[in-house]
């Protein structure tokens, strides 16, 4: 790829459907033919020179789509196709920030962290050497996880297979997903931290550390099963011992928190380290 158009050969290569393109090629080419007409027409150039049978086969279907196009109803008025393009301009943009299937996931866990709220303000907490521990304590770090996990879970998705193959399915993508389930249920922690007066500090930095650990392992393992795995470690290895022992886990205390930083600028630095590997339709397991 040059400053401003594709390589000829690149694009060469594409419209001959090589295989041996490069991921990372793959996806700034297909990127950027999205906005480069010059670079649409040398493809289409290309196509008919090396690919015929390609151009064979779609003149094929345009000649039979001319019919059914000329007895299609008429276009509707103007204002409708004006107020329908802005309808599908701002679902293209939603689409890159929430699929349908986060909603509910979202609000079961706000309502976790409501109910854990409630809990904490009705009567007294678990009991530990340095006062009582907060349930929202126990489940503000890892409760947006499970957002990012719903927002990446080809099970839940039914358009999964078409985000994951678009040409802008990498990580941008990723951390606008992880953005949008942030700036939905941390304020929702923040009230409820404040309700019960847990320190910021001591849910937000383990709640980000756990979240950029879920993107650092998802390149290599999905982001799902990710997401998932470390929930399984927090409640086995923080949760179940705080419960049984009546006293807060050092990870929950405020001189953990140097450890929980380190996890976060570590965690950071991996998901850039591999940031190609989430054009993989891997990562989105």
């Amino acid at each position: 790829m040059s400053a401003e158009h594709a390589s000829a050969r690149i694009v060469d290569a594409y419209a001959r459907g090589d295989e041996g393109i490069a991921a990372d090629e793959l996806w700034a080419l297909e990127a950027h033919l999205e906005a480069c007409r010059v670079c649409r027409d040398r493809l289409a150039a290309a196509v008919a020179e090396q690919a015929p049978a390609v151009m064979a086969l779609v003149d094929t279907v345009w000649s039979g789509l001319e019919a059914e196009l000329a007895a299609a109803p008429a276009v509707p008025h103007a204002r409708r196709r004006r107020s329908a393009g802005r309808a599908a301009r701002l679902s293209r943009r939603l689409a890159r920030w929430l699929t349908p299937t986060m909603v509910p996931w979202l609000a079961m866990i706000a309502t976790v962290t409501v109910l854990a709220l409630v809990l904490d303000l009705a009567g007294p907490g678990i009991g530990t050497a340095v006062g009582e521990m907060s349930l929202v304590l126990l489940l503000a770090p890892v409760l947006p996880v499970l957002g990012v996990a719903a927002s990446w879970s080809r099970g839940l998705d039914p358009a999964y297979e078409l985000t994951a193959s678009a040409p802008r399915a990498g990580l941008p993508l990723v951390l606008r997903r992880t953005a949008a389930v942030l700036a939905v249920l941390v304020p929702v922690l923040l009230v409820a931290g404040w309700a019960t007066g847990v320190v910021l500090a001591q849910w937000l930095l383990p709640c980000l550390a756990f979240t950029s650990a879920t993107l650092a392992l998802g390149g290599v393992v999905g982001v799902t099963r990710a997401a998932m795995a470390l929930v399984a470690v927090w409640a086995a290895v923080i949760v179940a011992p705080t419960l049984a022992a009546g006293r807060a886990a050092f990870a929950l205390q405020s001189a953990g928190l140097p450890a929980w930083g380190l996890a976060l600028a570590l965690g950071t630095a991996v998901v850039i380290a591999r940031r190609g590997a989430y054009s993989v339709l891997g990562a989105h397991r």
